[in-house]
């Protein structure tokens, strides 16, 4: 049985401002390192076998983060959990793509499994990429302890997928910045343990607030 700790990387400026990242590279906030750190101690004691993340700064800094309690474990980035791409729509305000973009945003909101960003990814198509990555761990991985740092969106579509949901259920499912996720991989299947835990980080921000967006 291989178990799988997978992780929402720490808040970012654009986070805090509640701007669309995607693919555009933001590093974490003085906030975000506090709680990739906190991160790290929570899974301190996990007998971590390998750590993976996606490519980009915010995510390396929480699997750094992660690592630094491991330190014989280097990370190794996986392509497969970098953001989704947003298209247009990165680097905007979420109230501009509100207004500039009301069609499409509003079914963003009621139907996040039929849309497609302009000249960006479908939920579809971040599932395809990232189900494939999580398969290849869990092919190269068995029986170990898996972290993976990746982000909000990557985040809901695997676990929607693990808990035997469409995409059509993707607002159902929270994920706070640094939130830590449990599921295993055994003979019968995904058995998820954990969602959306962020205890360890009570103390440096709540973001319970914020958009889901």
């Amino acid at each position: 049985m291989t178990t799988i700790l997978l992780v929402r990387h720490g808040e970012t400026d654009w986070n805090k401002q509640q701007v669309f990242r995607g693919r555009i590279d933001v590093p974490l906030n003085s906030v975000g390192l506090e709680q990739a750190r906190a991160t790290g101690e929570a899974l301190s004691n996990y007998k971590i076998d390998a750590i993976y993340s996606s490519p980009l700064s915010r995510a390396m800094e929480t699997a750094n983060a992660i690592g630094s309690t491991h330190p014989c474990i280097s990370i190794k980035e996986a392509e497969g959990f970098i953001d989704i791409d947003f298209g247009k729509w990165q680097g905007m305000p979420h109230d501009r793509v509100k207004e500039e973009h009301k069609e499409l945003y509003n079914k963003w909101q009621r139907e996040p499994h039929n849309v497609k960003m302009p000249d960006g990814e479908s939920l579809d198509e971040v599932k395809l990429r990232s189900m494939g990555a999580l398969n290849d761990i869990l092919a190269r991985h068995e029986n170990e302890i898996v972290a993976i740092a990746s982000h909000r969106v990557v985040n809901k579509v695997i676990l929607c997928a693990v808990l035997g949901l469409t995409n059509q259920h993707f607002w159902c499912i929270k994920q706070d910045t640094c939130a830590i996720n449990i599921f295993d991989n055994s003979e019968r299947g995904f058995i998820v343990s954990v969602i959306n835990d962020t205890c360890h980080i009570k103390a440096l921000a709540d973001s319970a607030n914020r958009v889901d967006f």
